[in-house]
């Protein structure tokens, strides 16, 4: 048996806003951006270099999906976005005025900081160590 996660949905408050925020501020690729009808796409965005997982911007269709963007987690940490350089991802990130709620520590697991997304999403950036790549 094979199963794997290829999308975790994101709720947004506007489809562009979202595209702007993470393909701009955190480099990621846009997938896809399909019209599905009036008023809901297909947008899926994605790390450079991921082939696994994907973030699916959902956009919020009612009053109860709109009180839940950006506190999707109850203010915990809701991503983990893994990286092969974190000071370099770090210092891009930062000159793009992406928001650290956390500076950077070493634990024992490796290097992270907090940081929020346009909405306030927390997301770990994290460098792991060699033996924590999982």
């Amino acid at each position: 048996m094979k199963q794997r996660i290829a999308h975790i949905a994101l709720v947004v408050e506007e489809y562009d806003d979202a595209i702007q925020f993470y393909t701009e501020k955190l480099s990621f690729t846009l997938v896809e951006d399909t019209q599905l009808s009036d008023d809901k796409r297909w947008v899926v965005v994605a790390p450079p270099g991921a082939h696994e997982c994907c973030l699916l911007l959902a956009k919020a269709a009612n009053d109860e999906q709109r009180s839940r963007i950006g506190n999707q987690t109850g203010g915990r940490v809701f991503l983990f976005l893994f990286t092969d350089d974190f000071w370099r991802d770090y210092h891009r990130m930062l000159e793009k005025g992406v928001q650290f709620v956390r500076e950077p520590v070493e634990e024992a697991y490796g290097t992270v900081a907090v940081f929020a997304d346009l909405y306030g999403n927390l997301w770990d950036l994290l460098q792991p160590n060699d033996d924590n790549k999982g």
